[in-house]
């Protein structure tokens, strides 16, 4: 198990570099260059590509090698992939005066590193067991914080000490790690490959039909997701609004806080597995309530450089702890034979909501002041904690139709959806 652990560790942290420079650190080195700030947003638009990922999941789960291994033959193209987009980035020295090019090799990296993406899950679904999901989700949680640090944070550091071609390289050398991860993994031969890409796609629809999971993703995790969004959406704006340099707050928002919040997730993995789902589902909504509350000066214009990074750190690091969670029920209710497509299917469904909370957060808040949604946050979150918590009663292990456990992952999905090969 550690040694799938470490696999999956290692995938998961070299999928996010090149998310965490894009987002974070290429922000930062085009604003430096003197791009404007409605340039810069088409480059966070190519980041919508991760939510609407399972329209190509089922191809992943159709699709692969026997000789090479079925998700480990799209790995080995995926993770190249990505290394050559961003080799692809260094004839551009001068980012902000060559911007087409840029964004262009920007979303041809993303939609690799979401395909990528896919593929890591679908692995996950089929080795790990049950007892170690949590633990698996929580390296997955951590591993974009650490993305985000090292390729948002250590790069940026470089390219303003050494330059340009030095920060790329660094960041296209410590992604080709994955690829020699890849290269050495050894996947378990499957026994229940999809016979038809009819049969993947028809898994977007059949995967609500488990007991419970309609409860689940339509229930509990649009509550998690939209109250701890809202607040999240407001903490930018709110430290503008309070004299922060922007400067300041990508490097407190995007660096300083992502150290707590990768322990947080690596701690809320290990804590499923000794206090269970809905355990740590109640620690993390516990801590976000209070985290909330500690960000309420922020919410009124008061925001001491000391406090309002200890208030952050918690907020972010509370969020973690339920993210993880939400992660790992969806893993529970992610089919083997068609894992890539139920987890992405379930997981995009929670980035959806992000999405929709943000902008909830803001046009409330805009009307109502800060204060008042960060409140309803709490109220929403709570919601989603105490329904999480019935669900978990109610159902407490997920099973499949037909009464298999999900995490029996010896037996082939059923209900026409898998083929002995």
């Amino acid at each position: 198990m550690s040694g799938r652990l470490g696999t999956l560790t290692a995938l998961y942290v070299t999928q996010y570099l090149g998310i965490g420079f894009i987002t974070v650190g290429l922000t930062a080195i085009l604003r430096d260059g003197g791009t404007s700030l409605d340039t810069l947003a088409l480059l966070q638009v190519v980041g919508l590509i991760w939510p609407i990922k399972f329209l190509w999941a089922p191809i992943l789960d159709r699709y692969g090698s026997r000789h090479r291994g079925h998700y480990r033959s799209w790995l080995l193209v995926l993770q190249g992939g990505m290394v050559l987009a961003l080799l692809a980035l260094l004839p551009f020295s001068r980012p902000a005066a060559e911007l087409g090019p840029v964004i262009a090799v920007c979303a041809a990296y993303v939609l690799l590193s979401a395909t990528q993406d896919i593929a890591v899950d679908a692995v996950a679904v089929r080795m790990l067991a049950e007892t170690a999901r949590g633990t698996g989700n929580g390296i997955q949680v951590a591993a974009s914080y650490l993305g985000n640090l090292l390729g948002g944070g250590a790069c940026v550091l470089v390219y303003d000490r050494y330059g340009w071609l030095p920060a790329v390289g660094l960041l296209a050398a410590l992604t080709a790690v994955g690829l020699l991860v890849v290269w050495r993994f050894r996947e378990p031969a499957r026994a229940d490959r999809v016979a038809r890409v009819g049969a993947a796609y028809r898994a977007l629809l059949s995967v609500f039909g488990q007991p419970g999971c309609r409860w689940w993703t339509f229930g509990v995790v649009p509550l998690v997701y939209v109250g701890a969004g809202m607040a999240y959406a407001l903490v930018t704006p709110a430290l503008v609004d309070a004299g922060w340099s922007l400067g300041r707050i990508g490097v407190v928002t995007g660096v300083v806080t992502s150290a707590p919040a990768i322990l947080a997730g690596l701690a809320a993995g290990l804590g499923i597995g000794r206090f269970g789902r809905s355990g740590m589902l109640v620690t993390g909504g516990a801590a976000l309530a209070l985290s909330t509350v500690g960000l309420l000066p922020l919410m009124y214009g008061r925001a001491p450089l000391g406090g309002t990074i200890v208030a952050l750190c918690c907020f972010l690091a509370a969020y973690t702890v339920a993210n993880v969670v939400l992660y790992t029920v969806n893993m529970d209710y992610s089919r083997p034979a068609v894992g890539g497509t139920d987890f992405t299917v379930l997981s995009s469904f929670g980035l959806i909501c992000s999405f929709v909370a943000a902008s909830i957060g803001l046009a409330a808040a805009d009307r109502l002041g800060y204060p008042v949604v960060a409140v309803s946050s709490i109220v929403l979150v709570a919601a989603g904690v105490a329904l999480g918590v019935a669900h978990r009663r109610r159902f407490p292990r997920p099973t499949r139709p037909g009464g298999a456990p999900v995490d029996d992952l010896a037996r082939p999905a059923v209900g026409g959806l898998a083929n002995a090969s």
